[in-house]
């Protein structure tokens, strides 16, 4: 079944039916802009909403984040951002997707659709045109068969009649004779009109209406299954992007779950923990004796530093010290709290919150510590490099480096002892693995060489004996190193390099030779002081330039 075949005179209802569809299409594409405006929305607004709620960098909510419960609120409040950005790429899919295209394809059914309703309405005048000629044609034929009707009547009355001449005669039988003539032609053209117009009229209702009828029955139903494609796009838009919100949702749900009301707990009491003791009984002050007033020596006030709470808040120690302590409206001298002044000891702290920052700055600083020492040594093996490789560079540009680098050895030692002696006053010393006693022999004893190349010895004292080579005591350790590594399993390379100069690799210093193009294997990357750890086929081990190779690591 078929427009063409079934709904031939339906013209009009095809007509409207078509226009509706269009219509519909219009109406969804403003449906789903109106969806896109109301995701971008709400997701603009969690977004201010998150922001609203995330604490400003400083504030005392961020301090409050070591605790699970503010963390996991923080967490749920990332998890709200990103669920914002996936309510906003539906609305950019559902744009770009339904309504962009369907946009797009409506333009294109309006200008198809009155292309075929332009072909109807021109084959409709056409025959209407031919018509047109049909009835004139037969209008004629029948003026003229009546006239030529009327002119053999009168000569058959002139013929009849006594008193007419012969000559009369003959001009009315002329007369009748012209006008069946022309009858005759009349009658001609109007079957010849005829004829045409039955033909034209077949055309029309058999070949090109049906035609023009199922071109538009076609794209209708293209439009159709285009608007039911549109339709699953609505829903297949959100559910592809439902496992990344249950993801957030998941880890909204995770957030609850990693919340420790202990281990909160815990940390509150790590942080305010002032570690003094509890306030001792008052004296009997027996006035009846005439004995002058004393204050109470207690804990509190027989605390030397760091001071005690009475101390620390400005209170009169000759009053009792309140825990709970009421609020008044008016402030007299005796209720403004006095602010510890900071100190560099952390003195202004009790004690346990004392040790912890002074623990804290100790680990800090042989952090620091650690990195100058490896940058130290990184300079001195360059140097010596420099010194036996001409052409790699010179070794006097790397003289106001490694004095920088000493002066700020010398100068992280001086604060480092300077915090033991404080952590030690404060009652305990530190277990960090950065404390003196356990940071690498390098960081305590390494001193770097002065303008005049005199040699220290460990224990920081000069050394008596002939300057030795600089980088002797440098590559005396690297040599242990590199032998205990050998005893060990041998590493896994990480990758491979080839070879574009020859290098003379030293033995004794840790280095190995190698041939221009010659492949091996790499075992640790450049660490940031001009050097790769290589490996050959038959084992052996050793460093060479990284600008001497072209590097490939696995990923």
């Amino acid at each position: 079944m078929d427009w063409g075949t079934d709904l031939w005179d339906q013209y009009d209802i095809i007509d409207k039916h078509t226009q509706s569809g269009l219509e519909l299409v219009e109406k969804y594409v403003k449906f789903v802009k109106e969806r896109t405006e109301i995701e971008q929305n709400y997701a603009k607004q969690l977004r201010n909403l998150t922001k609203k709620y995330n604490p400003k960098r400083g504030c005392k909510e961020e301090q409050e984040c070591r605790f699970s419960n503010h963390q996991s609120f923080l967490d749920i409040l990332n998890e709200m951002n990103d669920y914002a950005g996936q309510r906003e790429l539906i609305a950019e899919n559902m744009m770009m997707n339904i309504c962009i295209e369907l946009t797009k394809y409506l333009q294109e059914l309006k200008m198809e659709r009155k292309t075929h309703l332009s072909e109807a309405k021109k084959a409709q005048q056409s025959l209407e045109c031919t018509y047109k000629q049909l009835d004139s044609s037969k209008k004629r034929f029948e003026r003229e068969w009546r006239e030529a009707d009327k002119a053999a009547q009168y000569a058959e009355k002139t013929d009849q009649d006594i008193n007419a001449t012969k000559a009369d005669v003959e001009k009315a039988k002329q007369q009748a004779n012209m006008r069946t003539h022309i009858a005759e032609e009349c009658k001609n053209d109007y079957a010849a009109q005829l004829q045409k117009y039955n033909q034209e009229q077949s055309q029309f209702y058999f070949s090109d209406v049906p035609l023009i009828f199922n071109k538009l029955q076609d794209m209708d139903e293209r439009r159709v299954r285009k608007l039911a494609q549109g339709y699953v796009l609505f829903s297949d838009t959100e559910r592809h992007v439902m496992p990344i919100i249950g993801k957030c949702l998941e880890g909204v749900t995770k957030a609850g779950t990693n919340v420790n009301e202990r281990n909160d707990s815990i940390a509150l009491i790590e942080q305010y923990k002032s570690g003094f003791e509890r306030p001792g009984d008052l004296d009997f002050e027996d006035y009846s004796q005439g004995i002058n007033r004393a204050s109470s020596d207690s804990s509190l006030g027989t605390l030397g530093t760091p001071k005690g709470p009475l101390e620390l808040l400005g209170k009169n120690r000759s009053k009792p010290f309140w825990l709970f302590s009421k609020k008044s409206k008016r402030l007299t001298p005796e209720r403004i709290i006095v602010m510890p002044t900071v100190t560099e000891d952390f003195g202004h702290l009790p004690p346990e919150q004392r040790r912890k920052r002074l623990q804290q700055k100790l680990d800090d600083i042989g952090k620091e510590l650690q990195k100058e020492v490896d940058q130290s040594e990184a300079l001195e093996k360059m140097k010596d490099v420099y010194e036996k490789n001409p052409q790699m560079g010179d070794p006097a540009s790397l003289s106001p480096q490694i004095n920088q680098t000493a002066q700020n050895m010398e100068r992280l030692r001086g604060e480092l002892n300077k915090y033991e002696s404080w952590l030690t006053e404060a009652g305990r010393r530190g277990d960090s693995m950065l404390r003196r006693d356990t940071l690498p022999e390098d960081a305590l004893s390494y001193r770097s060489h002065s303008n005049n190349n005199e040699p220290y010895s460990p224990d920081g004292t000069h050394s008596e004996e002939g300057t030795p080579d600089p980088s002797q005591a440098i590559y005396a350790e690297f040599d242990d190193d590199f032998e205990e590594q050998e005893e060990e399993e041998l590493a896994a390379p990480i990758g491979q390099c080839t070879a574009m100069y020859n290098f003379p690799g030293s033995a004794s210093e840790g280095t190995i030779t190698m041939q221009e193009g010659e492949v091996l294997s790499v075992v640790e990357e450049d660490k940031g002081d001009g050097w790769t750890r290589v490996r050959r086929a038959n084992g052996n081990e050793g460093y060479i330039p990284t600008s001497y190779v072209s590097i490939s690591i696995s990923k």
